[in-house]
């Protein structure tokens, strides 16, 4: 969050990287899918309020998480990275709880998410879930849009936005699942629908490789653009 970094998602803000930086953030695995989504719909509609409920793979939290949910499932005795059990269970428990009540995870969602997008005026609140899934995070997001909005319109900015997949046939048992988000790079968005209760509410399900996008293919991003711009020195 220094202001003088850049915090990039090639898609979004490659603008942002200037000549005299010489640092350049990877942002938060939850962050990156999350933007994704957001951006088109925000150059579109203006996305007021997000109120975001993920539930994170334990690949997140490294290889000893993974360890612990293999154990727990074999019925072994591991190293626990978790307080609780992990396997058959949800902890509502990403990172360390800060003093107002919320996660590190969950605040980083909260500045990261104006920081890329530009926009200190977009209100969002989140609760980080840790769940035992080992291929990928998952968000239920809930957004407050300020321009009427159709939910074609929707579906259109986010099959248009580089990097989006639109996965959103009900009907069909057709939505975003971390086990086929796996090992992919792209953002996959799906059960698109309109709020019951207010007129400019939107629900979107966010779904994402968190060791992909969310991390190493992000930063490769970075790196290529920054190759091609002529900023790396020649050895």
């Amino acid at each position: 969050m220094d202001p003088n970094v850049p915090l990039v998602v090639p898609e979004i803000n490659l603008d942002d990287i200037l000549p005299e930086h010489f640092i350049v953030a990877n942002p938060n695995c939850s962050t990156i899918q999350l933007v994704m989504a957001l951006k088109p719909l925000h150059d579109r509609f203006i996305v007021r309020r997000a109120i975001v409920s993920t539930y994170q793979s334990v690949s997140g939290t490294g290889q000893a998480a993974m360890n612990q949910l293999d154990a727990e499932r074999a019925g072994r005795d591991a190293e626990k990275v978790y307080p609780h059990a992990i396997d058959m269970n949800c902890l509502p428990h990403c990172d360390v709880f800060l003093e107002n009540d919320f996660t590190r995870e969950e605040m980083k969602l909260h500045h990261e998410t104006k920081k890329i997008l530009g926009d200190e005026t977009i209100s969002v609140s989140a609760t980080a879930v840790r769940v035992p899934a080992v291929g990928g995070h998952s968000e239920s997001v809930y957004l407050e849009l300020d321009r009427n909005f159709s939910i074609p319109d929707v579906r259109e900015a986010l099959k248009m936005f580089p990097g989006i997949i639109v996965q959103d046939k009900p009907s069909d048992n057709l939505y975003p699942m971390p086990i086929n988000a796996h090992g992919k790079d792209d953002v996959f968005v799906g059960r698109i629908r309109r709020d019951l209760t207010e007129t400019q509410g939107l629900h979107l399900w966010i779904v994402s490789d968190n060791l992909h996008k969310g991390a190493a293919t992000n930063s490769i991003q970075i790196a290529e653009y920054l190759n091609k711009a002529g900023r790396f020195s020649k050895s």
